[in-house]
């Protein structure tokens, strides 16, 4: 007997807690990390770091989403980055190749998809149209807008490490892609 998998998240029903118009925020943040959980640790850390024809790594593309998120959050509880965000803007690209690298991913990315679906809970209806400040510029957006670009935007860092992993899947250990 074959099993089928579960729908899609958004599929699922309603995120306990969590303000209707945020839902589509909630399901897109868990429907990204089912995917990285389901695909990391299929990876060798030299494959999570391979950067096939220049382009992002896997790990590059899952620390950006985390960090990103961490940061688009900041920002929409209105507050401005600390110095360990900025540090950690700094090394998303630089490699980890040890044993427990896929893991130590996958442990970043939960840990803040948590603290993301813990603010998404707390975030009241009157404060979505609030205006807030992005950057050291302080360009102009709001608490939804924030919240639904962080979606967005780790959705597509997340497409991109399921793409990568294909493509990644299918090379040879010199990075020499299949003839």
């Amino acid at each position: 007997m074959v099993t089928k998998p579960p729908p899609e998240v958004w599929l699922r029903g309603p995120v306990p807690d969590v303000l209707p118009l945020l839902q589509p925020v909630a399901h897109s943040l868990l429907q990204c990390r089912e995917e990285v959980r389901a695909h990391l640790p299929t990876l060798t850390p030299a494959q999570m770091w391979m950067r096939p024809s220049g382009a992002p790594s896997i790990g590059f593309h899952v620390r950006h989403a985390a960090g990103s998120l961490d940061r688009l959050f900041t920002y929409a509880r209105g507050d401005g980055l600390s110095a360990g965000q900025h540090a950690a803007l700094r090394t998303e690209s630089d490699p980890d190749v040890g044993p427990d690298a896929a893991a130590m991913l996958v442990a970043l990315f939960d840990a803040g998809v948590e603290r993301a679906l813990g603010q998404l809970r707390s975030t009241s209806e009157a404060a979505l149209l609030d205006h807030r400040g992005v950057g050291r510029a302080q360009l102009p957006s709001t608490v939804l807008g924030l919240l639904f670009h962080a979606a967005e935007h780790t959705q597509r860092h997340i497409g991109q490490v399921v793409t990568t992993v294909r493509i990644v899947g299918a090379m040879d250990q010199t990075g020499v892609p299949p003839s």
